[in-house]
């Protein structure tokens, strides 16, 4: 448990609830609900061992927030409960409501066990493969699916390594549980994209020419696509991504439904294969949090240089297109 202020707000509540669900008890020393509802919150934030954070907020120390979220969900009494994850507001509940009411609401936002250890998994493999260590991550994340095949983070992480490391096959059996969700998400669908880019460039006997060998056919006809195709697939294949990108580039400003639009699929993929995690919860421009509440300074803005090369890639396309 925690308690609140506007010293600690951002860090320890929006912040925080970007790794782990907080759930904030607005209450004031004069409210007797108040003082009924916090030793159950307490006692839950036991029981759940973990899974969430409870924290704190004098609505008499702390005006401001206190007012903010009342606004907000259009509540005027205390005690109130408001679940933050992902840096947002998203749910609350008001009064000295039964414990059993209360796990209810808890059970629609907090991770069961089996999430909170894949989700642990997943994120000790991250640090493998950060150090080298990619057989090790591969395992992890393997766990990680053994014990929440629902953690489509961790699917993703492992099938794009599985790819990456050349073992299709064991892609392919990985990656299509996530295929037949409707609807498929556009990030699984990419390295479907990938993958039967790699398989084609395998299975052509035309995998062993060098660039300089597709270039020269290409000269010889600008209109040749199933051969500025298939350089781009060998591209893919050793992973030169932009390379790749900028022949399909070549394909769609002459044609854009060749080959049932595979070109810019293709493309589309790698941008979606080399666009960056989206970055925890934090401050917006204007002083404000992710969850949309007031606050004093502004954070520096740095410049990712991945996500300019494909919103560079995007602007490219969405040219080509037009």
């Amino acid at each position: 448990m925690i308690d609140i202020t506007l010293d600690n707000f951002q860090a320890d509540l929006i912040e925080a609830s970007a790794n782990q669900p907080v759930l904030l008890d607005i209450w004031a020393e004069w409210c007797g609900p108040c003082k009924q509802l916090g030793p159950v919150l307490e006692k839950l934030e036991r029981d759940y061992e973990g899974r969430f954070l409870l924290a704190k907020l004098d609505a008499d120390k702390v005006p401001q927030i206190a007012q903010q979220l009342s606004q907000m969900f259009g509540v005027r009494s205390i005690p109130f409960c408001v679940m933050f994850s992902g840096g947002q507001p998203v749910d609350g509940f008001v009064g000295a409501v039964p414990e059993s009411q209360i796990r209810e609401f808890l059970d629609k936002h907090v991770p069961a066990e089996e999430e909170l250890a894949s989700a642990d998994d997943a994120e000790a493999a991250q640090e493998l493969l950060a150090s080298g260590d990619t057989d090790a991550a591969l395992l992890k994340l393997q766990e990680a699916l053994a014990i929440n095949p629902a953690n489509d983070d961790a699917r993703y992480d492992y099938v794009k390594l599985l790819i990456g490391a050349g073992h299709l096959d064991d892609a392919g059996a990985a990656l299509q549980p996530a295929l037949v969700q409707i609807p498929v998400h556009l990030r699984f669908e990419a390295l479907a994209n990938w993958r039967a880019a790699l398989e084609a460039v395998a299975a052509d006997p035309r995998q062993d020419w060098s660039v300089e060998q597709f270039d020269a056919g290409i000269a010889q006809n600008k209109r040749d696509f199933d051969l500025r195709l298939a350089k781009a697939r060998v591209l893919l294949a050793r992973s030169d991504f932009v390379g790749a990108m900028d022949e399909l580039l070549e394909i769609i400003m002459r044609d854009k439904k060749w080959g049932d639009e595979a070109p810019r699929k293709t493309y589309v993929a790698i941008l979606e294969l080399l666009s960056p995690a989206k970055p925890k919860a934090g401050p917006e421009a204007g002083g404000k949090t992710a969850g949309g509440i007031e606050l004093t300074g502004k954070a520096a803005m740095v410049e990712d240089p991945q996500a300019a090369l494909v919103s560079n890639y995007r602007r490219k396309l969405s040219m080509a297109l037009n």
